[in-house]
């Protein structure tokens, strides 16, 4: 079995925008002591997600280069690779993204969210392209809040592409009156958990989703096996790093690659 660990960073929504760079550098140097190789952080974790009632700071492209620098630092010190849910603004236009850093503090780079909700679309525009990332014998790639639960193809073309596991950060909190999940992909609840264990299935691949700590959490950070079961998830509302040792060689791809198109 050629195992890697991941950490899945399931906090709180951050108060302020320098706290969502505390907070981040502080999971980092934990995930680091619990042995992982890769931490991944929920949609626009820094400097906060925008929309659902949330509403930071205005877009301050200074503010974001300096927390990058930070969490650059943090993940050299740590010796980690990160995946980190933020944001970005290019040409004028605000883009949620994730932006992987890798052991040694480098940027290898952004994957932008492509397919944008209805209802971000007076907040975020569009990004374009995909890609997949390596760190050590991991390859992997990400899929963003709704582009992970509606658009299959989107975790299909980065496991088509090598990818061993693909990363889902979200943002997703209880609406006034509705379900309390206690257990993962409850029937009772909404879609989004069955479509992670179906990602999983249908490409042979891990999927690990992480969503912030929150009362009343519709949908909780999990890793979901290549063969559509679920190997660990976070108790719901808790706030904490997951942890999961993935098995690198059970993630095939298989049927990834014999999709055609139809």
């Amino acid at each position: 079995m050629n195992t890697f660990r991941i950490a899945l960073a399931n906090l709180r929504y951050p108060a302020t925008p320098e706290e969502s760079v505390t907070l981040a550098e502080q999971a980092i140097a934990q995930a680091s002591l619990e042995g992982a190789g890769l931490i991944c952080f929920p949609e626009c974790f820094i400097p906060g997600y925008r929309g659902l009632g949330k509403a930071p700071p205005p877009p301050d492209p200074g503010f974001l280069d300096r927390a990058w620098s930070a969490i650059q630092a943090a993940a050299a010190k740590a010796t980690l690779e990160v995946v980190l849910g933020t944001e970005r603004v290019a040409d004028g236009a605000l883009l949620a993204t994730a932006l992987v850093v890798t052991p040694d503090g480098a940027v290898a780079g952004f994957q932008d969210k492509v397919q944008i909700d209805p209802s971000e679309e007076a907040t975020y525009t569009p990004g374009s392209g995909r890609r997949v990332f390596q760190t050590g014998p991991l390859t992997f790639g990400i899929a963003i809040c709704h582009e992970g639960w509606r658009y299959p193809e989107t975790v299909r073309w980065a496991v088509r592409h090598g990818a061993h596991i693909v990363f889902h950060p979200h943002f997703h909190i209880a609406e006034p009156g509705s379900y309390v999940p206690s257990t993962f992909a409850d029937p009772a609840n909404s879609f989004h958990e069955k479509a992670v264990l179906c990602r999983a299935a249908e490409n042979t691949c891990y999927f690990a989703t992480v969503n912030c700590a929150s009362a009343g959490s519709p949908t909780t950070s999990a890793v979901v096996r290549p063969d559509g079961t679920l190997l660990t998830y976070q108790p719901y509302g808790k706030e904490g790093l997951l942890i999961a040792d993935v098995d690198i060689a059970a993630a095939t791809g298989l049927l990834a690659a014999r999709y055609k198109s139809v």
